[in-house]
């Protein structure tokens, strides 16, 4: 079992950047293979970002390639998203996943366990 606690979401104005974190419990949270998805309201929840469980491979959403930064710490067992130009669009409820193994995913059905999702408005 992996427990997963997202941080770090607020209100920015477009333009500005934000860092989430992901802080990970369980057996095998440092070596999962993570990923970020957002849900905006009346959407389906979407691909952002994902890690492999060694941090050797990432992969991005095109609409936030550039923009955006995945990131592991597997000695605090933490996963970070850094957001920079967020835009209004990027406006969502951001959710840490984690997939039993460690190859990247993009489909939210490939992960096991998630977080209960932290806020991100952009204002224009």
């Amino acid at each position: 079992q992996v427990q997963l606690v997202e941080s770090g979401g607020g209100l920015v104005q477009a333009g500005g950047s934000l860092r989430l974190s992901c802080a990970a419990a369980g057996r095998t949270a440092s070596s999962s293979a993570m990923g970020w998805f957002r849900q905006a309201p009346g959407k389906e929840r979407e691909f952002v970002a994902t890690i492999s469980g060694a941090g050797y491979s990432t992969g991005y959403a095109e609409s936030v390639k550039g923009r955006f930064t995945i990131s592991r710490d597997n000695a605090k067992s933490t996963v970070y998203l850094q957001m920079n130009s967020l835009q209004p669009e990027d406006t969502g409820n951001y959710y840490c996943a984690a997939r039993r193994g460690v190859i990247t995913g993009r489909e939210p059905s490939q992960y096991d366990y998630w977080g209960q999702g932290t806020q991100v408005t952009v204002s224009s």
